[in-house]
């Protein structure tokens, strides 16, 4: 029942031999109607779904997304707020050339992230921090060059991982 009609059952319920003045403000009216968890669940629900679908507001070339915000040259993410060249991602924000990432933040050239936050140049990493240069890892914090969460010179690094993007076609 959407929150009008509630409103509307409620307000002939009153004697008429009260002399009161109906409300005129919404919230006035949804002061005195009675709310239990079923009604509130379905209004919220409503709000919900009213929500979703709403779009990409003031996104710049981005195409196929759902529901991100001042996103530019995005495709087919959604939940993403502040993201650039980010695709096929869910919910991150301020992230800039993200691939199949979910709620990393404040990072870039991630792929095939999750949960990685303050981080760049992430391969297959979860739940990482301020790392940089890591591929296969998870929790770490504050480290380079590792790989599977075991450290490695700058040189190796990048030898292993360049065969590994081959093997993983990336």
């Amino acid at each position: 029942m959407l929150v009008t009609e509630r409103l509307a059952s409620i307000l002939p319920t009153l004697p008429e031999s009260v002399n009161v003045s109906p409300p005129t403000h919404p919230a006035d009216l949804l002061a005195c109607a009675p709310m239990d968890k079923r009604t509130f669940l379905a209004e919220l629900g409503q709000l919900q779904r009213a929500r979703n679908g709403r779009g990409t507001p003031d996104c710049f070339n981005s195409e196929g997304c759902d529901n991100c915000s001042h996103c530019m040259f995005c495709s087919d993410c959604r939940n993403c707020h502040r993201c650039n060249y980010a695709e096929r991602s869910v919910g991150c924000t301020h992230c800039t050339k993200l691939s199949d990432c979910e709620d990393c933040h404040q990072s870039s050239q991630l792929a095939e992230c999750v949960r990685c936050v303050d981080s760049h140049y992430l391969v297959k990493c979860v739940d990482c921090a301020e790392c940089t240069y890591c591929f296969g890892c998870v929790g770490l914090v504050r480290k380079e060059f590792h790989i599977l969460n075991e450290p490695y010179d700058r040189k190796t690094y990048f030898q292993i991982v360049k065969a590994l993007q081959r093997d993983f076609g990336l």
